[in-house]
């Protein structure tokens, strides 16, 4: 494995780590980002659990620079030891240019798979069928940071490799946005799921205006944690 994109994940981690207003809650984001408990982080840094649960509650003082580097070290170590899954989705997200609270996973497939794999995985509902059934990639983005604060340009680097994805926005509350900024992204994607709304939420136009682009849309209500982890298994 390269060691490009995980040096760089560890100096931003680290960074954030250290810059955050509560740097405990900070380093307990990202060990559950990695699913790696406390116990195993404290064998891997050879102490208690204790420490580790310390450091994250604020009951310890705030670690210096030296020991959230070996921390953040130690998690990138342990998901090296368990294949490196980790490290590649945070790469991909940091090649294409995004931070990480922007575009929560970016994962391009080895083959193209039926939209419904992507919808059972995140127990979508369709409410329109756009003019294509099969996808190669998905993107999953926050939907309020990235309308906020990408530009036209950058927003197109959400396809990653190709417009035959899914484009996942969450934190979504009626969808009237998201469908707005694919009126003026073009090629649009092959489908939008719109993540943390029921139908009866769902702005009215918004079936309307997914036909008019040819793309499927559905909606998914599924807890954000266990959908990434879902959506990270495929295809």
């Amino acid at each position: 494995m390269t060691t490009v994109p995980r040096a760089e994940l560890a100096r931003r981690i680290a960074g954030e780590i250290t810059l955050s207003d509560d740097p405990g809650a900070t380093l307990r984001k990202w060990r559950t980002d990695f699913d790696v408990s406390q116990t195993t982080l404290a064998n891997q840094l050879d102490v208690s659990s204790s420490v580790i649960s310390d450091y994250e509650s604020g009951r310890r003082e705030s670690p210096g620079i030296g020991v959230i580097r070996r921390m953040v070290e130690a998690l990138l170590d342990i998901d090296e030891d368990r294949g490196g899954g980790r490290i590649r989705q945070y790469a991909r997200v940091i090649t294409a240019g995004f931070d990480s609270d922007i575009v929560l996973d970016l994962r391009e497939y080895p083959r193209s798979v039926p939209l419904e794999t992507l919808y059972d995985a995140m127990d979508a509902t369709e409410l329109v069928r756009g003019d294509k059934d099969r996808i190669s990639g998905h993107t999953v983005i926050d939907s309020i940071e990235a309308i906020t604060r990408l530009s036209s340009e950058e927003f197109y680097r959400l396809y990653g490799q190709s417009t035959s994805r899914a484009l996942v926005f969450t934190g979504v509350t009626r969808g009237e946005a998201a469908l707005v900024a694919m009126r003026v992204v073009n090629p649009t994607p092959t489908a939008v799921v719109l993540h943390g709304l029921d139908e009866s939420d769902l702005w009215e136009h918004a079936p309307a205006l997914a036909k008019i682009d040819g793309l499927s849309l559905a909606i998914s209500n599924r807890n954000l944690d266990e959908t990434l982890e879902e959506l990270r298994k495929l295809p």
